[in-house]
């Protein structure tokens, strides 16, 4: 019991590794060292390591500069963990602790500064005395390899305080943990007509000319399950094959044993979040984000949102007028050999505007943008897209009426603003032309287009 508990400790501790890399640098350096004596400093010629008087210096360099980093990084794991206990779960901490590549880290730059202060102290005279070129050149090595590493370890740390860093820390092992158990106790029968995922993660890429290649191949017609930025769990359907158009369901059975798994999962990239490649609505869901986040307690940053509603109202008005994807991909006869599901005019429109609109009704500033993105978005889009904008103000207005009593507050709410309170026709001085009518608000714009 002794044993076990001293064996959890090591596991669950962070200093277990890094001691035990320094006591293996000090070993290698004794080593090198008890060469360098053995051969009498003539291993390696000065022309390699320099002078005496030049080796001092390098090596008292990289001592110092060994002790501030190690100081450093320890310093950064400390602030890693309090960020990930106030923001994310105090049980977390456990899982930072053991991370052996920031434990990695740390012994290579404690075990260069020990190797560095050995050879130091081997370095005799001035000029003409000896340098131990052996573990002079093993100090240079070390030295390359902390910068290396200490690279590494700053985009491995920043990488790990993502939330989804920290989210795939405990799953990975997590799921580790189950595969080491007991098979299951009945396997489910591969069903052909199913192309299994090898991994989870988010769907950030479909390579499709070579999806619908491989479909044309085997004369079927692939459906993509996830749509891509779509979490998907490790051997869900990643992939379901159909029939190719006329044919028959046992020409589908065909097709389906001509179809290599392995080559078609290996066609979709995941990773462990979303990313930009092919997800525009993932841009879309972090400026909502942003957004949201701003309005809520105890931020209270309405300015930010409107910040966040800028460029969403930029982004679908770049939309509005374009062609979206069909989710139809076809070979060159013309048949369709792969289908993927697409995110549609109206769901951009919800996923833009329907969490901000519900966390915003009682922020004046967020509803009029929200007034004013609409109304400009419903000029740019064509008549089939009018539906959705039409939705949106309807739900704002409900919306507006609920947070408000005063008929007053209620139509100050609703009036369009680009900048929520700071350029709507009830604040600004009223348009006049060379006639001297006055022209405000919503005829100014229409006026504006006409010219």
């Amino acid at each position: 019991m002794p044993i076990s508990r001293f064996g959890h400790a090591a596991r669950t501790s962070l200093w277990p590794l890094p001691l035990l890399c320094v006591f293996a640098g000090a070993l290698v350096a004794l080593g090198t060292l008890s060469l360098d004596r053995r051969s009498g400093y003539t291993l390696v010629p000065q022309t390699v390591t320099g002078t005496p008087s030049d080796a001092q210096t390098v090596l008292s360099v990289f001592a110092a500069a060994m002790a501030t980093l190690t100081s450093l990084v320890l310093t950064m794991t400390l602030v890693a963990v309090q960020l990930a206990m106030g923001q994310f779960s105090p049980r977390i901490v456990a899982a930072l602790l053991t991370d052996r590549a920031n434990q990695l880290a740390i012994g290579l730059f404690g075990a260069t500064f020990v190797v560095a202060v050995l050879t130091l102290r081997e370095v005799r005279g001035s000029d003409t005395g000896s340098v131990p070129g052996l573990s002079m050149l093993l100090a240079y090595l070390l030295m390359f390899t902390s910068i290396v590493t200490l690279v590494l370890f700053v985009h491995h740390a920043g990488q790990g305080l993502r939330a989804a860093g920290l989210i795939d820390l405990v799953g990975d092992r997590t799921r580790a943990l189950i595969a080491s158990g007991d098979p299951p106790d009945v396997d489910a029968p591969a069903d052909p007509a199913v192309v299994p995922a090898r991994e989870p993660g988010n769907v950030f890429r479909v390579d499709r000319p070579r999806l619908v290649s491989a479909a044309r191949r085997a004369d079927c017609v692939l459906e993509l399950v996830p749509v891509v930025g779509d979490f998907v769990s490790g051997g869900a359907p990643l992939f379901r094959v159909h029939p190719a158009p006329g044919r028959t369901a046992g020409a589908a059975r065909a097709g389906a044993g001509r179809v290599r798994p392995a080559e078609i999962a290996g066609l979709v990239l995941v990773a462990d979040e979303r990313v930009h490649t092919e997800d525009i609505a993932y841009g879309l869901r972090k400026l909502v984000d942003i957004a949201e986040r701003s309005i809520a307690q105890p931020f209270n940053d309405p300015t930010t949102t409107l910040q966040a509603l800028h460029r969403l109202h930029d982004l679908l008005r770049q939309l509005a007028p374009r062609p979206l994807p069909s989710g139809e991909h076809r070979d060159e006869d013309g048949v369709v050999r792969l289908v993927e599901r697409t995110l549609s005019w109206d769901g951009y429109v919800r996923l833009a505007f329907d969490e901000i609109r519900l966390a915003g009704a009682s922020s004046p500033q967020v509803t009029r943008r929200l007034s004013a993105a609409l109304h400009d978005l419903k000029t740019v889009a064509p008549p089939d897209r009018q539906a959705p904008l039409d939705r949106q103000l309807r739900l704002l207005t409900a919306a507006v009426h609920r947070a408000y009593e005063d008929e007053e507050d209620i139509t100050a709410a609703l009036t369009p603003d680009t900048e929520g309170i700071g350029s709507g026709a009830d604040v600004t001085t009223p348009v006049r032309l060379d006639g001297g009518a006055v022209v405000t608000g919503e005829l100014a714009a229409t006026l504006h287009r006409r010219a």
